[in-house]
């Protein structure tokens, strides 16, 4: 993607000063209250938000108030659901995040004890679903981290927009650890990994499905398997083998059985 140079420069300048801020409140475990207002002050001086007509706490979702929004040219961006900054960010607590997000057809939500940063993605589907795009611990990152960042700056004032958050979240979401190992387990990686394997055992006969086997069960983390996240990166690498299966066949490209690639392999 790439964030502006502007944007780069003013983030790792003010990281640096609010790294020692949080960490003075953490050691003096501040209230709810008082981390709100350091969160607000971080949406105007890291991320350039208008501090006095674009940042808000009185969006009323369902007869509550929502923490924080952000919200530019009548135009609301995103909700911040904070907690005092020793709190634990929860699984209840990212619910209600969702929920005020849900309610109030918001498709990107921060959750937040102002040092640990989780920022989410609603599926707007039945049931409502969420997506971890990325989390962020601001106490223990190097403030000119690259990759943080990268993904710290997408909120930016300057770079928020819906095309971008949406090519961010696609991008984040290819290299996720369960589409990585969706990956691993597709029928060309494996056939890849067998090739491999004949490196040091030219003999081998395996069959994929006990290759599959083993990186399932011994090899790969369950979560990145068994997970609704793994069935949903699983489902679109068999949608995209799919398309690709498709488009060959719309220009004359045959199809290599895997028996024939098995006997390409061994020749």
């Amino acid at each position: 993607m790439g964030i502006s140079k502007k944007v780069v420069d003013r983030m790792s300048a003010q990281l640096r000063r609010y790294k020692a801020a949080l960490a003075d409140a953490k050691s003096r475990d501040v209230n709810e209250s008082d981390t709100v207002v350091i969160i607000g002050d971080m949406l105007a001086d890291l991320f350039g938000y208008k501090k006095y007509s674009e940042i808000t706490t009185e969006l009323a979702i369902r007869g509550t108030y929502v923490d924080l929004a952000v919200k530019v040219d009548n135009e609301l961006r995103f909700l911040v659901e904070a907690k005092a900054i020793n709190a634990p960010l929860k699984e209840s607590y990212v619910k209600q995040a969702i929920d005020y997000g849900a309610n109030n057809g918001i498709e990107w939500v921060v959750l937040t004890n102002g040092a640990v940063w989780q920022f989410y993605k609603i599926h707007f589907r039945q049931p409502i679903d969420k997506s971890l795009v990325y989390e962020i611990d601001l106490l223990n990152v190097d403030p000119k981290d690259d990759q943080m960042l990268e993904c710290f700056g997408t909120l930016a004032r300057e770079e928020f927009t819906k095309q971008s958050m949406s090519a961010f979240f696609q991008q984040q979401q290819a290299i996720s650890r369960f589409s990585l190992a969706a990956a691993l387990l597709s029928p060309s990686v494996i056939r890849a990994l067998r090739r491999e394997l004949r490196l040091i055992a030219p003999k081998l006969r395996v069959e994929d499905d006990y290759l599959s086997a083993i990186l399932e069960n011994e090899v790969l983390k369950r979560d990145v398997v068994t997970s609704d996240e793994a069935q949903r990166a699983r489902a679109a690498f068999a949608r995209a083998a799919r398309a690709e299966a498709k488009d060959k066949e719309s220009v004359g490209v045959p199809a290599v059985p895997a028996a024939a690639a098995d006997a390409q392999e061994l020749t």
